[in-house]
Order: structure tokens, then C-alpha cells, then sequence
């Protein structure tokens, strides 16, 4: 008898395993017009479509889905009238409905999931109800005599709501750290354009339970699809982080401050007040030459009007280009970059060749570049022929 019961119990055991293989849900809906309840799958981007389940003359209804492990549905009449479950193979679940609006008034026993679902669902449902409210009365309040004053009073109580409501979800998740259903708190939206958990600092919810449901459940499309998730929102925060850092960086100077050919150390920025040239050249240019006796003309005519030059040189030659400074008697303000090697303002002005110049108004601004011959007399007269 004894090796009949033994053989009896792993029997026992596989036919329990066997019913766990899907979930039941057996429903009343009263005062219906339909003859049918639906039931999807919800995937991660899109519904599937499982089985339906006739409703009888008395409201009820009954279906069995297979499963294997935890998933989001739907039982609903259309996509914008349905209920979410969270079924688990193996569970029994039952539902009770008001009326044949499934979503705002329903039971649901027999399934954990489930009813954190509805919580979450009950919880955002309030809060847009209270939302819309206040937008109505901050339409009105426009039509009021102090109406900056009032609509300013509704939005600090909409914010105060939306707060709540974070602070709701991100209870819900630590409180429920091993359910699925944390997805759901996860993307929950205030309306079309705003999640609830809305903060970019929200991202550590997304980590905490990333970690624990690929603990529990690590094949699950929903727990790949958060770590997926996750793992883009990372990016996006290092992206904010870098920004914000090279937000914070010491601004950049486009202000050269170089030892002109006395050895004198001048700065653009001392210039201010007048109309000035930044010109780059190199004495071993051809170019540069013939610019430069074309520009002692423009300084003749314009210097006493408030025109200045300040000429940086890339020559990698000091004695050279001196030689150049004196024998072409350049009449302006004459320097050369501390390491003509590494040319530190060429680069930051992006000198690509040379002659190449600024134009900057008299309040150190980049009005023109790269002004040549009769393009650069012009502006000077139009800038300066008062």
C-alpha cells in the first residue's frame, strides 16, 4: 500500500503542475448590451488578441487562458473601454461589474496583480478627475478681473496635485519591488505628453526595479523591455550630465591677449569703443603682403574715425616677422601667437588659411568676416563715412 501512495504522490504533484498552465476569470457584468467580453494580450508596443468569452442573459461570463508566466491583459468591449489584469498561471480570478463602463467601477479577487493594477488605476484615475477641474476653472479665471493672480493660485494646486502623485507611484514601487505591476507605475502618464514620474532623477526608480524583477522574473518581455529602457534613459541622463557640465565649464574668451613687437602685452579687448580688424597673416604669405598694403590705406582713411587693426601673426619665424612689421611699416597694432606650433587663437577663431579677419563692433562684437579688398572698404564706409 505504502509504494502505491509514493508512486500516487509525484502523480499528484505533475496533474497540479498541469493546472498551472493557465488562469481562469470569471466575471458579471450587470446591465449590459453586449455579447461578448474580449480578452488581449498587452505586449509592449501593441494588443494581441487572445480569446473572447460570450456573456449569458444574466451577466456572467467565463474564459480559461493558457499561460506560463505573469502577463498584462485586457478584458474589455473596445479599445477604449476594457480593464487591465495582471494574471499569474494557476490564479482564479473573479470580477464584478458595476455596469458596462469596465473601467471605472469594477472588483477584482483572486488575483494580487490585479488589484495592485486597480490601485494604480483608481489612484491616476482620481487625479485626472481633479486635474480637469482645475483646468476648467483656470479657463474661466481668464474672464476674471485679478486673473493672473487666480490662475496662478490653480497652478501651484495642479502641481501640488501632480506631486501627490509621484510620490504615490514611487511609493507603489518601492512597496512592490517584486511585481510586474511597478512596470505599470513605472509609465504611468498625467495625460498624452506627461509621465508621473516625470523627474530625470525618476531614472533610479527605473534601476531599483530593473534589478528586482530581472531577479524574479528575467525572461519576462516586459522585465527586457524596462532594462532595455533603462539602459536608453542612462544615456539620455549622461547626455544631460555632459551638457550641464560644459554648461558649467569657464567661458571660452574670444579675446586674444598676445606681446605686440615691443614686447607690450595687448588684449582685443581693450580695443573697445572702436570698430576693429582681427586680421591673421603670415609673412610668408603673398597674399597677406598685398592685403596688408591695401589695409594701410583703409587705416589712413579710417584710423581717426575709431578704426583699429589688431594683426596676429602665424609665422613660426619671430625674427622674421619683426623684419616684415618694419619693413612694410605697419602702422596698427602688430603681435604673433605665443606658440605659432599650436596657434591657440587661430584655432578658436577657426582659421582654416590666411588672410583671414573679424570684424568687431564697438562693443567687442563679431559683426563680419573674412572682408577682403572692396567688401571691407564698403563696410568701412558705410560703418564709418559720418
Amino acid at each position: 500500500m505504502k509504494k502505491i501512495l509514493l508512486l500516487l504522490i509525484p502523480l499528484a504533484i505533475l496533474s497540479g503542475c498541469r493546472k498551472n498552465d493557465s488562469f481562469t476569470v470569471n466575471g458579471t457584468i450587470k446591465d449590459h448590451t453586449h455579447e461578448y467580453i474580449t480578452i488581449t494580450k498587452v505586449d509592449i508596443n501593441s494588443i494581441e488578441f487572445i480569446d473572447s468569452a460570450k456573456i449569458s442573459s444574466n451577466g456572467r461570463f467565463r474564459i480559461r487562458i493558457k499561460a506560463t508566466e505573469p502577463d498584462f491583459y485586457q478584458a474589455g468591449f473596445s479599445p477604449t473601454n476594457f480593464m487591465t489584469l495582471l494574471a499569474e498561471p494557476g490564479e482564479k480570478i473573479n470580477l464584478t461589474f458595476a455596469d458596462e463602463n469596465l473601467y471605472l467601477n469594477y472588483a477584482v479577487e483572486g488575483s494580487e496583480g490585479s488589484e495592485l493594477v486597480q490601485t494604480l488605476d483608481y489612484k491616476l484615475l482620481d487625479t485626472r478627475r481633479k486635474l480637469d477641474s482645475l483646468d476648467i476653472l483656470f479657463k474661466k479665471a481668464s474672464t476674471e478681473p485679478e486673473a493672473a493672480a487666480v490662475q496662478e493660485k490653480l497652478s501651484q494646486e495642479a502641481l501640488a496635485i501632480a506631486k501627490a502623485q509621484r510620490r504615490f507611484n514611487i511609493e507603489f514601487v518601492v512597496k512592490n519591488i517584486t511585481s510586474l505591476a511597478t512596470i505599470k507605475a513605472l509609465y504611468q502618464k498625467l495625460n498624452d505628453k506627461t509621465y508621473v514620474l516625470y523627474d530625470k532623477y525618476d531614472l533610479q526608480y527605473l534601476k531599483i526595479a530593473s534589478d528586482s524583477l530581472t531577479r524574479y522574473y528575467p525572461d519576462s518581455r516586459h522585465t527586457k523591455a524596462l532594462v532595455k529602457s533603462l539602459e536608453e534613459g542612462i544615456r539620455e541622463l549622461n547626455a544631460i550630465k555632459l551638457n550641464q557640465l560644459v554648461e558649467n565649464l569657464p567661458e571660452t574668451k574670444l579675446d586674444p591677449v598676445l606681446k605686440d613687437i615691443n614686447g607690450r602685452i595687448v588684449a582685443l579687448s581693450s580695443l573697445r569703443g572702436k570698430y576693429v580688424l582681427l586680421a591673421f597673416w603670415s609673412s610668408e604669405s603673398r597674399d597677406c603682403i598685398a592685403e596688408n598694403l591695401q589695409l594701410k590705406e583703409f587705416y589712413k582713411i579710417y584710423n581717426k574715425k575709431g578704426f583699429e587693426i589688431y594683426q596676429i601673426s602665424l609665422d613660426t619665424d619671430e625674427a622674421k616677422w619683426k623684419a616684415a612689421v618694419k619693413f612694410d611699416e605697419l602702422p596698427w597694432i602688430s603681435t604673433r601667437e605665443d606658440d605659432p606650433e599650436n596657434p591657440r587663437n587661430a584655432l578658436l577663431f577657426n582659421v582654416k588659411s590666411v588672410p583671414a579677419n573679424y570684424l568687431f563692433d564697438p562693443k567687442g562684437n563679431i559683426i563680419e568676416s573674412n572682408l577682403h579688398g572692396k567688401a571691407l572698404q564698403l563696410r568701412l564706409l558705410q560703418l564709418l563715412n559720418n
